[in-house]
């Protein structure tokens, strides 16, 4: 699915190319995927984009008066086309743009002067495709009390590259939460943005086991899972950032170390990496380094 590494890209790339221009359009392919009426979907033409960013694994797109909240779930991907490029399958929400004036002044350095970027004077579209239905495009129209599934502050801790998430914030907060390793990562009420992918490759980098308790860990175990985190997300976001765009929609995976790899030499010791499958979801790990 979509973690923090993913969207944080996305969600630049589009507040880069989005952020000032009015929407033009707004259609759904596919309704099932949108919470809100026509009427409201409708009521977003001709509000302006002031932002959009991440919170967690949820995009946001903020308008003059409305939101619009994304939850790609499991295979929800956007795509930023032109309005002549062929609809990809199972699209769900096309958003069309108009021109726009002056670029934004907050746009992440990374994508300033971009090639990918459309001109002002162009109508770009973001599609929302998304194979399984699984993820779901929450309209919140201004002065309604729209719950957001999994974004209140109840269900989110501070983001997982939150400055404000210090070491010693960190501490404080491992220290209220018990279990597994890997779903401690996963638990979005501690930090927000981990998923099943990043969890393998921050526990990798910790040199930690994902089945380990928390509660066993020594303090430096906790400090080196803090470092960990931080240093594996910021090193993915930086690859990312060079080898998505302009194809935004599609998951770039392969320069993990450990996730979804069972049976390779781990690149850091060589010891053949175990795979466990759960749930649906895989757990990959190294019984050489990992303890």
């Amino acid at each position: 699915m979509p973690e923090l590494p993913d969207l944080t890209v996305v969600a630049d790339a589009l507040h880069s190319a989005l952020s000032g221009r009015p929407v033009r359009s707004a259609d759904a392919p596919g309704p099932l995927a949108v919470r809100g009426t026509p009427a409201e979907l409708a009521a977003l033409v001709g509000q302006s984009v002031t932002a959009i960013r991440r919170r967690g694994k949820f995009l946001l797109i903020e308008l003059e008066r409305d939101r619009v909240v994304c939850n790609p779930m499991l295979t929800g991907r956007f795509q930023l086309a032109a309005p002549g490029d062929k609809l990809p399958a199972k699209t769900a929400v096309v958003l069309g743009f108009g021109p726009r004036t002056a670029t934004p002044r907050d746009a992440a350095a990374w994508t300033r002067g971009a090639r990918w970027l459309p001109a002002d004077d162009a109508r770009p579209e973001v599609r929302y495709r998304d194979p399984t239905q699984m993820g779901k495009i929450y309209l919140v129209p201004a002065g309604i009390d729209r719950p957001v599934p999994g974004l209140g502050p109840p269900d989110q801790g501070p983001d997982a590259d939150d400055p404000s998430l210090t070491l010693e914030v960190w501490r404080d907060r491992i220290r209220k939460h018990p279990g597994e390793l890997k779903n401690l990562l996963r638990n979005q009420t501690f930090v927000a943005g981990i998923g099943n992918a990043y969890s393998d490759e921050v526990l990798h980098a910790a040199q930690l086991l994902p089945f380990r308790k928390r509660a066993s860990l020594a303090t430096e175990e906790v400090d080196a899972l803090y470092e960990s985190t931080r240093s594996t997300l910021a090193g993915a976001i930086a690859i990312l950032r060079e080898r998505v765009p302009p194809t935004f929609e599609k998951q770039v995976r392969d320069f993990l170390a450990v996730h979804d790899k069972g049976g390779q030499p781990c690149p850091r010791c060589g010891t053949r990496i175990t795979e466990v499958r759960a749930g649906g979801f895989i757990t990959s790990y190294c019984r050489g380094c990992q303890h």
